[in-house]
């Protein structure tokens, strides 16, 4: 089995392919550098990854930053919309062709990303994606995780109507103890650094749902599901709404300058 870890961590990437590769018993484990806050860095670890010619039966989505301060992309989104989401979104969709082509009946491959509860408190506002008339980084953050919901489900829409051998299925962690909350208001920092064995998960544990939605056979051929603890939920009532996803897929393939074939896959 090969794994590619992608990231944009150079100095720790070794001693992560390392680790991997000693518990796994598998030397087929390689890094390879992708800034998902860069469209063009994203492009050219695609043409990288295929230029391996090696099949992909499971993409984990699973990037992020969490309440930064406001700032931007090198493309010029904000952070929190920019990374968290569209760089997935464009990842996702140059890698779908290679999906395809690895899935088959009865061994789909899987696209599986990771979002949060948080989404659940998350608005999408259309006439500001950017946040530019007024930054709140917890917005930004939860309205980056709800987009992220909303892309599932209608890429596996999409999916299902083009017969295709890949499934998408988003998860949530659960609240895990990491470095994500680096940037958060410091009392929240001390309870985590003091409770945090209590309250917060181990990195771990809060790996289980996204390994369990690419690994299970319970999930074969079953996308557009939300899972939490290794069981399917309901997420936020407003990402059930069709229009809004289509809305918002057509909105960020403008975004990220690819073509939207929605309206050929549904009239076709």
């Amino acid at each position: 089995m090969h794994v590619i870890l992608a990231g944009n961590n150079d100095s720790s990437a070794p001693d992560v392919v390392r680790k991997i590769q000693e518990e796994t018993l598998n030397d087929k484990v390689e890094f390879l550098y992708c800034d998902l806050a860069s469209l063009r860095s994203i492009r050219q670890f695609v043409q990288k990854f295929k230029k391996k010619k090696i099949p992909l039966h499971v993409l984990v989505n699973n990037a992020g930053v969490m309440m930064v301060p406001e700032r931007t992309t090198e493309d010029g989104f904000e952070e929190h919309f920019g990374l968290n989401y569209l760089g997935h979104f464009l990842l996702t969709n140059l890698l779908l062709d290679t999906l395809k082509e690895s899935g088959a009946p009865g061994r789909s491959a899987r696209v599986v990303t990771v979002s949060s509860a948080t989404h659940y408190i998350g608005e999408l506002d259309m006439d500001d994606l950017q946040g530019s008339r007024g930054y709140s980084p917890h917005a930004a953050y939860a309205q980056s995780k709800l987009a992220l919901v909303l892309f599932t489900y209608h890429l596996q829409r999409l999916l299902a109507a083009q017969g295709s051998p890949v499934t998408a299925n988003v998860v949530d962690p659960g609240v895990v103890n990491t470095d994500l909350y680096r940037h958060v208001f410091w009392g929240t920092r001390l309870i985590k650094k003091l409770f945090g064995w209590w309250f917060f998960k181990t990195p771990d544990e809060g790996a289980w749902t996204s390994v369990y939605a690419a690994v299970t056979p319970d999930l074969e051929g079953l996308g557009g599901r939300y899972l939490y603890n290794e069981k399917e939920t309901k997420s936020l009532a407003v990402t059930y709404d069709l229009d809004l996803q289509t809305e918002l897929w057509a909105r960020s393939c403008q975004m990220t300058g690819i073509t939207d074939v929605t309206q050929d896959t549904f009239s076709g």
